[in-house]
């Protein structure tokens, strides 16, 4: 448990950019120190880390692969040497490609399991290893385990998996006061989800919720937030966060 005169300290993976960059300010608003992690984009990593800074929090920004259990275990090492512990990991990391079954490209499942999957179990497992009591981890999964559009096979399959990464651990942490949920994002506009989508698709989704829109990343940040910290009493749940498309 930390001090209660010492921020909380939380290590965002894929924080720069998206949801998971919209996260990192969003906890840096809350006076959290944040971890923001990169794959490859240091100047947007280190954008994003000025972002919290600039919204009244802490922050460092860190290159990592996050299929790689070495290098995410040295993120934890230097949130731990730079601020102490860790006390919240958000998992947002992640890459979307899409094409039918019959046609994809079994790298790119490849790739998808690599990133989605490895990658969630091995910032979860050294969550589990390191997060303090009254912690938090949150796992970033998607309603299209739900929507079961085509073209998506690949990319729902591994966020069917990250949910069951969640369930599961939350259950293996019992006695730790430790949280472990999911959200599940709906259409969201960030990059990663408008590439090359045409704007007659966007609006046909935006159509699809009753709240006719389709959601922003901030949206996603404040139920991030929510589970983060005050919502100690929902434990290994998907919270699906898509305006009632579902």
């Amino acid at each position: 448990m930390t001090d209660q005169n010492t921020p909380r300290v939380a290590i965002v993976s894929g924080g720069s950019r998206g949801i998971g960059r919209e996260t990192a300010a969003r906890l840096g608003r809350e006076g959290y120190a944040v971890v923001v992690t990169y794959g490859s984009a240091k100047e947007e990593g280190e954008q994003a880390a000025a972002d919290v800074v600039a919204a009244g929090g802490q922050a460092i920004a860190v290159q990592v692969d996050v299929a790689d259990e070495h290098s995410v275990a040295a993120v934890f090492d230097e949130a731990e040497r730079v601020f102490g512990g860790v006390d919240v990991v958000v998992n947002s990391a992640g890459i979307m490609r899409l094409a039918p079954v019959a046609d994809l490209d079994l790298a790119e499942l490849d790739a998808h399991l690599r990133t989605n999957v490895r990658g969630a179990f091995a910032v979860d497992q050294q969550a589990a290893r390191r997060v303090r009591s009254g912690g938090a981890i949150i796992n970033v999964s998607s309603s299209l385990t739900r929507f079961s559009r085509p073209g998506y096979a690949a990319y729902a399959a591994s966020k069917g998996a990250v949910e069951a990464i969640t369930l599961i651990l939350a259950r293996e942490l019992r006695g730790r006061d430790i949280t472990v949920n999911a959200v599940a994002p709906g259409p969201t506009a960030t990059a990663l989800f408008l590439e090359g989508k045409p704007q007659e698709l966007l609006d046909r989704m935006a159509a699809e919720p009753p709240l006719e829109r389709i959601g922003r990343p901030e949206d996603i940040a404040e139920i991030i937030a929510f589970l983060a910290g005050p919502a100690r009493w929902i434990n290994g749940q998907t919270l699906y966060a898509n305006g009632g498309a579902i």
